[in-house]
C-alpha cells in the first residue's frame, strides 16, 4: 500500500512539475495607463490566456518595467519579453520603419495604416533591423493622422507656425520645422507638463492621447484636418522568448493578433464618433485649415522630406525607395486600385 501511495505521490509530482513547465509567463512594457493605444495589447493577452487555459499569461506593466524610449534597448536585452515603442523616439534603432512616419503618406484610415504598417514589417530590410536588438514586430499600433491643440488664438494660416514649439516626434517633427515650428519630443506622458510650463505651445496627437494625457484639458483649439500625418509604434517580442515558446503557446500568440486588431479598430472607431462631444464639452474650438494652407504646407514639407529621407537611407545602406513604393503600392490595393 505505501509503494502504491509513493507510486501515486511520484505520479502527482512529476505532473505538477510537468504542468509548471507548460506554463509561461511573459512580461509586457507599455506606458502612461491603459487606453485605445494599448488596447490590442489587452486583448492579445485576453486571448493568448484563453486559448491555452491560463497556460500562457502576459503582465502588462503601465511604466513599471522601463521608461517609453528605453522598451527597445529593454526588448534587446531581455528585461521583458513583449514591448511597445514608437519609431520616433529612436529613429537611429529603427530607421527602416520611419518610412511610415514621413508627412502626407496619403494614408486616411485606420485599416490602411495597419495593411502600410504590417506590409513595411515584413520587408527583409525591416527583419534584419530589428534582429539586431533581438526584436521581432508581430503587430502594429494603428492611429489616425495627428493634429494639434493649442491655447490663445488659433493658429490657422501657416506664417502662424513660425517659430511656434510643438511636441512632435518623427516625421511629423520635420513636417513642422519645415515650416518654422521648432519641434520638442518629449515623451508622451511628459506632454501636458511640457504645455502647462510653457515649454510648447502646441502638442501634436492624436485624438486618444489629446484625452489620456490630458493636453485636450489646456486645450483652446484643435485642428480638425491638418493631418500632417502619424507616427508608427509596433509592439515587438524578445526573438529568444518567442522561439522559445510551446508550439501551442506560439500558435495561440500568432493566431490571436488579427483579433486583437481587429478589437483596437472598433474600440478606436468608437472614441472617433464621440470626438466632436468631446470638444464641446471641453469648451475647446474646432479649427478646420483653408485648403490652400493645406496645399502650401505640403509643398514645403511632404516632397523636400520625402526626398531627403530617401536619399539619406540609401547612403545608409537601406532599400529607401523601395520601402516608400511598398507604401504607395499598399495603399493602392487597399483601394482596389489595379
Amino acid at each position: 500500500m505505501n509503494k502504491m501511495l509513493s507510486g501515486a505521490a511520484v505520479a502527482a509530482l512529476s505532473l505538477a512539475f510537468a504542468v509548471e513547465a507548460a506554463a509561461t509567463e511573459w512580461n509586457v512594457s507599455v506606458w502612461g495607463k491603459r487606453r485605445a493605444f494599448t488596447e490590442h495589447i489587452e486583448k492579445l493577452a485576453e486571448l493568448v490566456s484563453e486559448k491555452t487555459g491560463g497556460e500562457f499569461t502576459m503582465n502588462v506593466s503601465y511604466g513599471g518595467l522601463s521608461k517609453p524610449k528605453e522598451n527597445l534597448d529593454g526588448i534587446s536585452i531581455g528585461a521583458f519579453e513583449m514591448a511597445q515603442f514608437c519609431a520616433g523616439y529612436h529613429r537611429d534603432k529603427n530607421r527602416a520603419i520611419t518610412v511610415l512616419e514621413l508627412p502626407f503618406l496619403g494614408v486616411n484610415t485606420l485599416e490602411e495604416e495597419v495593411a502600410v504598417s504590417h506590409a513595411v514589417y515584413d520587408h527583409p530590410a525591416v527583419k534584419d533591423e530589428m534582429a539586431q536588438w533581438n526584436a521581432r514586430i508581430i503587430m502594429t499600433s494603428p492611429m489616425p493622422q495627428y493634429n494639434l491643440v493649442g491655447t490663445g488664438e488659433p493658429r490657422d494660416e501657416l506664417a502662424e507656425f513660425e517659430g511656434m514649439r510643438v511636441r512632435a516626434t518623427g516625421g511629423l517633427g520635420q513636417a513642422f520645422e519645415a515650416v518654422g515650428a521648432v519641434p520638442t519630443s518629449v515623451p508622451a506622458t511628459e506632454a501636458y507638463n511640457a504645455m502647462e510650463s510653457g515649454v510648447v505651445d502646441t502638442v501634436a496627437f492624436a485624438q486618444h492621447a489629446h484625452l489620456s494625457f490630458g493636453t485636450i484639458n489646456k486645450a483652446d483649439w484643435w485642428t480638425a484636418n491638418l493631418n500632417p500625418g502619424t507616427v508608427n509604434c509596433p509592439v515587438v517580442v524578445n526573438i529568444d522568448a518567442y522561439e522559445a515558446l510551446p508550439d501551442a503557446h506560439r500558435e495561440a500568440l500568432d493566431s490571436s493578433i488579427d483579433e486583437a486588431i481587429a478589437h483596437y479598430l472598433a474600440n478606436y472607431g468608437e472614441l472617433l464618433k464621440k470626438w466632436d462631444s468631446v470638444l464641446e464639452e471641453k469648451g475647446v474650438q474646432k479649427v478646420m485649415i483653408d485648403d490652400a494652407v493645406l496645399e502650401e504646407f505640403r509643398a514645403k514639407a511632404a516632397d523636400p522630406i520625402r526626398e531627403k529621407w530617401i536619399a539619406d537611407m540609401s547612403a545608409q545602406g537601406l532599400p529607401a525607395q523601395e520601402l516608400y513604393d511598398l507604401v504607395q503600392a499598399t495603399l493602392k490595393q487597399q483601394r482596389g486600385g489595379n
